[in-house]
């Protein structure tokens, strides 16, 4: 006979909100209490209730979460407070910065400043920033106070590893979302980012850089021509979680459109209008395919049917790819060894074509020459007749004729009568 926690376990409901303000997500949870992520699932949801020692190391968990949320008031600022003095007194003095770390905060500034802050669809406000599970973003107290000084000093490559290097993550799971395949996510993010390396100064002034690059990744992950790569034809390893294979399966049999609209939707958290107007939708087509792939989603998986669990299911599915992007530096040097590969090539045929064209005004004629017209067969022409022997009288003509004079025959010269 199983016994329950001894620790008392507060509601379902309140069981989530205890993780997700302990910033676990349910992969993180599972492995600490030993137990797979779906049962996490089935304890929050109340399908299922914790017992036996995993129950007991749960509730000691949710326990833990719940004394520290309650402490984190005037004990945090407590502690808080040294540092910040400390760093006020330090920053008092710019001239003792050194350049490296105005740099690094610069960056951080830069990024944050291009996190796109998602509107509050249930509200009107504004709301936090994205999940971990698709926009990565340093807390706020790792920004020093004169971060907007340092960003004016930025080079163009600080400004751009700064943007990869926040929002590159991120962009790689929701590529995963959209296509199903890692190399294909890291590849059509690698390749967005290497597109705005090339048109920088152009992305730089865009009023939101992470969207601009956000569009150029899906373009590039939902295109057609991937499916004549021979390695696409290679089948991917799926996801090893039963529900997350389900889950992941319903969006790969969505029409391409429908399924970026509802990543971009209830994954990423974009509004309506942003949605249609990065998928290059009307609102009212927009909001039809967001229907239409809520309703393929919870006819196959009927437990997303809330749209906040299916925000939730969504975000641990592009957790589990355990997905990584490239270094910032290779992803620019790609681009400009792209660019300079590019470029040779168009340096080389333009040679060509120069050459081509002097050869050609080298050798063609200076003058009109008509054409040579084709033979025609002339008819009714007898063959030619080969000699043979000579009669009786043409051996007498010709006998004659040599006896004449050689300049003709004599003049006659009349005679008068």
């Amino acid at each position: 006979m199983t016994r329950s926690p001894a620790t008392p376990l507060p509601p379902p409901g309140e069981r989530r909100r205890l993780r997700e303000a302990g910033a676990l997500t349910r992969d993180q949870l599972a492995e600490r209490v030993g137990v797979r992520p779906a049962t996490v699932r089935a304890w929050e949801s109340g399908r299922s209730t914790p017992r036996g020692r995993s129950g007991e190391a749960y509730a000691r968990l949710l326990a833990g979460l719940a004394g520290a949320e309650g402490g984190t008031g005037e004990d945090g600022a407590r502690a808080s407070a040294p540092e910040h003095s400390e760093h006020s007194g330090h920053s008092g003095h710019p001239g003792h910065h050194d350049r490296r770390d105005r740099q690094k905060a610069g960056a951080m500034a830069m990024a944050m400043a291009m996190v796109t802050v998602r509107p509050d669809r249930r509200g009107g406000g504004t709301a936090g920033p994205e999940p971990s599970a698709f926009v990565q973003t340093p807390p706020p107290s790792a920004l020093p106070s004169d971060a907007p000084d340092a960003a004016a000093d930025l080079t163009p490559a600080q400004a751009f590893d700064a943007l990869y290097s926040f929002c590159a993550p991120a962009l790689v799971r929701q590529a995963y979302l959209l296509t199903g395949r890692r190399d294909l996510a890291r590849q059509s993010v690698e390749r967005a980012f290497q597109l705005a390396w090339d048109r920088w100064p152009e992305v730089a002034r865009d009023p939101d850089p992470a969207g601009w690059v956000r569009a150029a990744a899906y373009e590039w992950a939902l295109s057609p021509w991937h499916r004549f790569l021979r390695r696409h034809r290679q089948p991917e390893p799926p996801p090893p979680d039963e529900d997350d294979r389900a889950l992941l399966d319903v969006l790969l049999h969505l029409p391409p459109p429908y399924r970026r609209t509802l990543v971009l939707y209830d994954g990423v958290g974009l509004g309506l209008p942003e949605t249609a107007a990065e998928t290059e939708a009307t609102t009212r087509a927009a909001a039809g395919r967001l229907l239409h792939a809520r309703e393929t989603v919870a006819a196959r998986l009927p437990d997303l049917s809330d749209p906040r669990e299916l925000h939730q299911r969504l975000a641990e599915l592009a957790s589990t790819g355990r997905l990584r992007s490239a270094a910032p530096p290779a992803v620019r040097g790609g681009s400009e060894r792209r660019a300079r590969f590019w470029t040779r090539a168009a340096i080389a045929f333009t040679v060509a074509l120069i050459g081509a064209t002097t050869l050609t005004l080298r050798t063609a004629p200076t003058r009109y020459e008509p054409p040579v017209p084709p033979g025609e067969t002339v008819q009714g022409v007898p063959p030619p007749v080969a000699p043979g022997p000579l009669s009786e009288e043409e051996r007498e003509l010709r006998a004659r004729l040599r006896a004449e004079f050689p300049g003709g025959p004599e003049r006659l010269t009349p005679q008068a009568r």
